[in-house]
Order: C-alpha cells, then sequence, then structure tokens
C-alpha cells in the first residue's frame, strides 16, 4: 500500500475545501452538510468545525445511508452495511454539500442524491470529496476536491479516518 495523504495532508485538504465552500456560496449561511455514512459524515464534522472558525458560523451536519438506494444492492454477494441516517433540520431551500471520502464512478453520489430528496426540496446541492480518483460511470463531479489522484479501475483507494480507523491517511492499494 502506498499513502497518498498523511494526517496532515488530510488536515490541509479539510481546510482548503472549507475555504472554498466560503468562497463559493458567499458565506457559510444558508449552508448544510450531509456526509456519507462511513466516513463522508466524519469528514462532515471536520469540515463544519472549520467553517466555525472561518465564518464564525454553525453549521448543521447530518449523516445520510444511502444503503437502500444503491442501484447495486440485490448485485453484490456480501450483506450491506447499513448506517444510521441522521439529518435533524429542513433541507428545503438550504445548500446542501454533500460529503464523501471518495468519488469513483459517481454511483455512491446519485444515491445520495435520491435518498436526500425524502428530506426536502435543496435549493442546490454541491458535492465536496476527499478524493477523486476517476473513473466515472455517471455524468457527476465534484464541486470541491481534496485530491485528484488518477488510479487504475482494479486500484483500490482506502481512506482511514481517525474516528473508525484509529488514524487518518489515504492509501492506494495494488490489485492482488
Amino acid at each position: 500500500m502506498t499513502v497518498v495523504l498523511d494526517a496532515d495532508g488530510i488536515r490541509r485538504a479539510i481546510t482548503r475545501i472549507a475555504h472554498e465552500i466560503v468562497e463559493r456560496n458567499h458565506g457559510a449561511s444558508g449552508v448544510v452538510l450531509v456526509g456519507i455514512a462511513d466516513r463522508g459524515d466524519h469528514l462532515a464534522y471536520r469540515l463544519a468545525a472549520e467553517l466555525r472558525g472561518i465564518e464564525g458560523a454553525v453549521v448543521p451536519v447530518g449523516t445520510l445511508d444511502i444503503t437502500f438506494y444503491r442501484d447495486d444492492i440485490g448485485l453484490r454477494a456480501e450483506a450491506p452495511e447499513v448506517h444510521e441516517t441522521r439529518i435533524g433540520f429542513d433541507v428545503t431551500d438550504r445548500t446542501v454539500v454533500l460529503v464523501d471520502d471518495v468519488l469513483f464512478s459517481g454511483r455512491t453520489v446519485r444515491a445520495a442524491m435520491d435518498a436526500l430528496v425524502d428530506f426536502g426540496r435543496p435549493s442546490s446541492v454541491q458535492l465536496a470529496v476527499l478524493v477523486d480518483r476517476g473513473h466515472r460511470e455517471l455524468p457527476i463531479r465534484a464541486d470541491f476536491v481534496g485530491k485528484n489522484l488518477p488510479t487504475r479501475r482494479d486500484q483500490d483507494v482506502r481512506v482511514r479516518v481517525v474516528e473508525v480507523d484509529g488514524e487518518d491517511a489515504v492509501l492506494v492499494e495494488e490489485a492482488r
């Protein structure tokens, strides 16, 4: 495995993304963050802390589980891991920034957008990802990217966060 971002690199990427969110949205007013479980939600909480430091505003954060919105749910051999969805605010007429760890095919983001509309009709949806590795299957792109990481399809990109894994790192694993 190759480490492509260490803890400091992840911290810098989160800080940069937070500044870009503020710039694009002319502040943080009306912005809410919704992290895609299981690592995007932890990154969303980190972004909210950065936004609070930059703008002095408390940005609401929610967690979205997209398990049952995926288009491959019946195609996988293993049982899906279900997480809790926690969105304790109305997304209607708000700018929702979806937060995920890795953007690959675009199918997770499509599922997240489908799930999100169950909670209201946002004025806009933006996408922030820690890593964009390419190989899109759907016409989806990130608005905010921590690191563009060209990969081969047969490689695995693993994001580790201290809240789940005990460390912060982005790793690329060669195909077996």
